[in-house]
C-alpha cells in the first residue's frame, strides 16, 4: 500500500464545546446528545474515535490491498478505481463504540474501568456511500476455505479487526467514501473506511490500507485484548453487535422552564430493530413513547413523548426493547473493561 503522510493536528476537525464532549484523551470526541438536529448526525458533530492522530492520506498514492490465503490473488486498487470500477451504494447505518457511557457504568458500580471516559455521545447516525465489500472481494477470487476477513488502517496502530466472511458479504457491509453525501472528512476515514452494520464501532476501520483474507480465524489485540467482554471466571468474548439501548435528547443533568414540552430522543439495538421505547417520570407509571423511525436495523430509532413537568427536581428515565423481546436492564452485568453498558438511566432534570 503506497500513502503519503503530511502532518498534521491529532484531531483535524474542530471540537467546541457548543457541540462535542471532550473525553479527556486529545483524540476522542462525544457528540452532545442536545445538538442532534436529525435522524442523521452531521458530520461536523459526529463522534471521533480514534487510537491515535488522524493520518493525512494523500489519495493520488494511496493504494488498497486486497490479499490473503482466502482469494485467488492479490489486488490492489487506487482511490479512482474505486469511484469508477464499481457501482456505489448508500445506506443509513449507526455507529457506536462498545465503550459509549462508560463512564456512566463506572458511576453504576462504584468504580472507574480503564479506556475512554465516554458518557452518552460516542453514538452517531450518517448516510454512507462507497462500494460494497463483496464486490471488491470477489473480484480477488474467493476460494473455497476463505474464512475470516480482516481491514486494517493506516493510522500509527494500524487499528485492524476481523469479522466472518458471511458478515463481510452482507450487502450493508461498505467500503465507504462518502459521509452525509461529502467526501469522508480527515477524522472519519478518508480515502476509504469500513462500515460494518450493527457491530461495535471498531469494526468500522477507518483509513483503511489493507484487506486480509484468511482461511483460518484471525487472533489481533482488537479481538482477544480489547473490545471483548471478560467477565469473572470466563474467557474473553469477542463484542459484535452492541445491546440495545437509548438515548434522551437533552443535557446531563438538564435544566427546563415549566410548560409543556416534547421530549425526544434515539433508541439503537445494533444489528436488531427497535421494537417499543417506554417512558418513565419519577415514581409514575411506564407508558409508551412514539416511534418516529426508521424502522431498520442497524439504525436508530426516533422516539418522543409529551411532558407537562411541574417545578421541582424530576428523573427520567426510558426503556427500549428490542424486536426479540430484550429490554435494557436496571443494571448492566460487570465486565473488566466498561463495555456495552445499557442500563436505564436516571436522568436529572430540573424545572425551574
Amino acid at each position: 500500500m503506497r500513502v503519503r503522510d503530511v502532518p498534521g493536528t491529532a484531531v483535524v476537525k474542530p471540537t467546541p464545546a457548543a457541540l462535542m464532549e471532550d473525553a479527556g484523551t486529545g483524540l476522542d470526541y462525544g457528540t452532545r446528545p442536545d445538538r442532534l438536529p436529525g435522524l442523521l448526525t452531521p458530520n461536523d458533530r459526529f463522534f471521533v474515535r480514534s487510537h491515535a492522530p488522524t493520518p493525512r492520506l494523500d489519495p493520488r498514492i494511496w493504494t488498497l490491498r486486497v490479499e490473503g490465503a482466502g482469494v485467488r490473488r492479490a489486488v490492489d486498487y487506487t482511490y479512482d478505481d474505486l469511484w469508477h470500477r464499481f457501482p456505489l451504494v448508500s445506506v443509513v447505518r449507526t455507529l457506536e463504540c462498545a465503550g459509549n457511557r462508560r463512564a456512566l457504568f463506572a458511576a453504576e458500580c462504584g468504580r472507574r474501568f480503564d479506556g475512554v471516559q465516554w458518557g452518552r455521545g460516542a453514538i452517531g447516525t450518517a448516510e454512507w456511500t462507497g462500494v460494497p465489500l463483496r464486490d471488491l472481494l470477489e473480484a480477488a477470487g474467493l476460494t473455497g476455505t476463505a474464512v475470516e476477513v480482516m481491514p486494517e488502517g493506516l493510522d500509527e496502530g494500524r487499528a485492524r479487526r476481523p469479522m466472518p466472511l458471511a458478515k463481510a458479504l452482507a450487502p450493508d457491509t461498505l467500503l465507504a467514501l462518502a459521509m452525509n453525501g461529502e467526501i469522508l472528512p480527515p477524522d472519519h476515514g478518508f480515502p476509504a473506511r469500513m462500515v460494518v452494520s450493527g457491530w461495535l464501532g471498531a469494526a468500522s476501520v477507518k483509513w483503511v490500507g489493507r484487506i486480509e483474507v484468511s482461511d483460518h480465524p484471525l487472533h489481533v489485540a482488537w479481538n482477544t485484548d480489547d473490545y471483548v467482554l471478560v467477565t469473572p471466571g470466563e474467557t474473553a468474548v469477542p463484542i459484535t453487535s452492541t445491546p440495545v439501548a437509548s438515548l434522551v435528547e437533552l443535557p446531563w443533568p438538564a435544566r427546563l422552564r415549566p410548560g409543556p414540552r416534547l421530549v425526544r430522543g434515539r433508541a439503537y439495538a445494533g444489528e436488531d430493530r427497535v421494537a417499543a421505547v417506554d417512558y418513565r417520570i419519577d415514581d409514575g407509571p411506564w407508558r409508551p413513547a412514539g416511534l418516529d423511525g426508521p424502522d431498520l436495523p442497524g439504525v436508530w430509532t426516533r422516539w418522543r413523548f409529551t411532558w407537562d413537568p411541574t417545578p421541582g427536581a424530576h428523573v427520567v428515565r426510558v426503556r427500549a426493547t428490542d424486536e426479540h423481546g430484550r429490554s435494557q436492564p436496571d443494571a448492566t452485568p460487570w465486565n473488566a473493561l466498561g463495555y456495552c453498558h445499557n442500563s436505564v438511566l436516571p436522568h436529572p432534570v430540573l424545572v425551574a
